[in-house]
């Protein structure tokens, strides 16, 4: 079973969170193991593994990220296979041009404030790119969709980089 389907949603990118969240509690009452301390060896393993399911369909479902990857994979499109490159050389060249400049930052003597700069830039680009993939999966163009993933994806890690480098900077 999808994890749609185990949600009782359309399998869809955008979501209805409240719907997603009321099931999510539903599902744990149901599945929690500790209904089942009484119960056989193997249904408290059935329980156990059911809880582990539905917490994880509630990650993936819950995340954008993370949702638009699996409803990819059920369409049979495998975002996370490394061996799939992105063909787009302007976007790989933009990514190394971004890190050198996110790595520049920190030796600047307003690094805090380029840092700001550089931080709204990229939730910028992110929320461009996210809106383009939500067109792109109502559309159903599977393979731009899987290619506007990878970017987002790297949009995500340098964001996770630009915090890093906040924090580092905020404890110096």
């Amino acid at each position: 079973m999808d994890y749609f389907t185990l949600f009782n949603l359309p399998i869809h990118f955008v979501v209805d969170t409240p719907s997603l969240s009321a099931r999510y509690q539903e599902l744990q009452r149901q599945y929690h193991p500790d209904r089942y301390a009484t119960a056989s060896d193997s249904d408290r393993l059935q329980s156990i593994q059911q809880a582990a399911t539905i917490n994880d369909a509630y990650q993936t479902l819950k995340n954008p990220l993370r949702r638009a990857e699996y409803l990819l994979s059920l369409k049979g499109f495998d975002v996370r296979n490394e061996q799939q490159t992105m063909h787009d050389t302007a976007f790989l060249m933009e990514q190394l041009e971004l890190r050198e400049e996110l790595d520049a930052i920190e030796r600047k003597s307003d690094a805090e404030s380029a840092l700001a700069s550089f931080s709204q830039w990229v939730e910028k680009m992110t929320r461009q790119r996210s809106e383009q993939l939500v067109k792109e999966l109502d559309d159903e163009n599977w393979q731009t969709a899987t290619d506007t993933v990878r970017k987002l994806r790297f949009l995500d890690k340098l964001q996770q980089q630009v915090e890093q480098l906040e924090e580092k900077l905020l404890d110096s």
